[in-house]
């Protein structure tokens, strides 16, 4: 890892050199937080966490080759090289950041309520037709993950795409710290995390603390859709990109074609005309409208890196989905719209539009959605009234929270709808709720563990 030498990140965390001074200008080869990863001359930093405290694997890792250890305390008798700091956490984010500028690399970091993760596949790809990407893998994009992204970044990578995710204040300033963006994109404000962020306004005050460590001389692309969004004038004295539907002031999109879960068609145009992309038309391989708005900014950002219209339409069309997120699977009997990997009161609605869009029975199974504050009663009952119109036969949920989607939905719709306590109890039953043919969305928070429905369903015959 280039720079990261022992004497080097002794300095950048504060810490205190313990082992021979010989091994001092040595290079590590990796950074870990998980001792079954550990590679030969790699580092391992000792994190107590909730489970299990990692300073009870130094030995271990030190044993499979690791050149060095970075402990929060003194350890006696121990003879091989190891960094002590006052808080293993902390060090792991100074030495992210601290790699992160050795590195002669752009960084583009995304956030936003609802649609992060399909918004950095997207960008992702397009940016793939032309350089060599290093994205976020997984839900590394905490402050324990993007650290682990960062070290994972060579120097042969000439652009990162980073997701950024935080549930409080603060937290985006830290991360900001760390990937220092030199383009930030943010999806929406949407609702969620509320048990610490309370209002909207105080989830795009959290959001666009991604500003703060940004290069001053790089571009912040926004929806120009989201009414909170387009309230951000300039940053740094220069003026956001904006890209939406309805807002026609930067990249905006029409002639949308819904082709149902076989994705959608669109053409995207732009309004810079100093920009080398103008108007074209794409193929978007997954479904739903957020799907168009992500297409949007991976355009945005295409544009920003010298990307041509046919890489960056290339580059849209050959996106591949990921499990847990907008991923379809096709079964002899079924055909299963997996987007459990986590819910809010936005996306859930945005799910429930690209179900409706399917052709043939519609199944839609949910759970509950977490971090939603004092009223997450009320949108989970808002999710159910917005089953009105449609067109959905089957609606069956999972938990105590979700009952009052089935509530809402009973309010507005025809709709068959069964609630169940737990998924042990559903699966019992599925076989007399479905039908072979059926178009299934699963989705709710990612603590309901809906990958297990997932998973029976992928093995159920009908």
């Amino acid at each position: 890892m280039k720079g990261m030498t022992i004497r080097a990140m002794t300095q950048a965390c504060h810490g205190i050199y313990h082992g021979d001074e010989g091994a001092v200008d040595i290079e590590i080869s990796a950074i870990t937080t998980d001792s079954r990863k550990i590679q030969k001359n790699g580092m391992f930093i000792a994190i107590c966490g909730e489970k299990s405290d990692g300073h009870d694997y130094i030995g271990k890792c030190f044993d499979d080759g690791a050149l060095c250890c970075i402990s929060e305390h003194e350890l006696p008798g121990e003879s091989r090289p190891y960094i002590q700091v006052e808080s293993s956490l902390t060090a792991l984010k100074q030495l992210a950041a601290y790699y992160r500028q050795q590195l002669d690399i752009k960084v583009v970091g995304i956030t936003g309520s609802v649609g992060k993760t399909s918004t950095k596949e997207t960008i992702a790809s397009v940016l793939a037709q032309k350089y060599k990407v290093k994205k976020t893998q997984g839900n590394f994009n905490n402050e324990i993950g993007l650290p682990l992204t960062v070290f994972t970044l060579e120097e042969s990578d000439e652009i990162a795409v980073l997701e950024m995710g935080i549930s409080d204040f603060g937290e985006m300033t830290r991360l900001t710290a760390i990937a220092c963006p030199d383009v930030c994109v943010i999806t929406n404000i949407g609702w969620c995390h509320l048990e610490n962020l309370k209002t909207r306004d105080g989830i795009l005050k959290a959001k666009t603390e991604i500003f703060k460590s940004m290069n001053p001389d790089g571009t912040v692309i926004l929806n120009g859709d989201d009414d909170k969004l387009i309230t951000i004038k300039d940053v740094y004295d220069k003026k956001p990109v904006f890209f939406g539907i309805e807002n026609k002031c930067g990249i905006y999109a029409g002639n949308i074609v819904n082709n149902g879960l076989e994705g959608m068609t669109a053409r995207i145009c732009n309004v810079n005309t100093a920009d080398n992309i103008r108007n074209f038309n794409v193929h978007i391989p997954v479904a739903g409208i957020h799907m168009v708005y992500n297409s949007m900014a991976a355009a945005a950002v295409g544009a920003v890196f010298g990307l041509t219209s046919k890489e960056i339409a290339d580059g849209i069309a050959n996106m591949e989905t990921l499990a847990g997120r907008n991923h379809i699977i096709r079964t002899d009997s079924l055909l299963i719209l997996d987007d459990c990997y986590n819910a809010n009161p936005v996306s859930m609605k945005s799910s429930i539009d690209v179900l409706a869009s399917s052709k043939g029975r519609k199944v839609a199974i949910l759970g509950d959605m977490f971090e939603l504050g004092e009223n997450e009663k009320q949108l989970h009952y808002g999710v159910g009234e917005y089953f009105k119109d449609k067109n959905i036969d089957v609606l069956i949920t999972v938990g105590e929270l979700s009952k009052n989607i089935a509530a809402g939905v009973r309010t507005v719709s025809v709709c068959d709808v069964h609630s169940y306590d737990t998924k042990d109890e559903l699966e019992k039953d599925f076989s007399k709720l479905l039908k072979k043919g059926d178009n299934i969305l699963v989705k709710a928070s990612h603590g309901m563990q809906f990958t297990k429905i997932v998973d029976f369903l992928e093995k159920l015959e009908l």
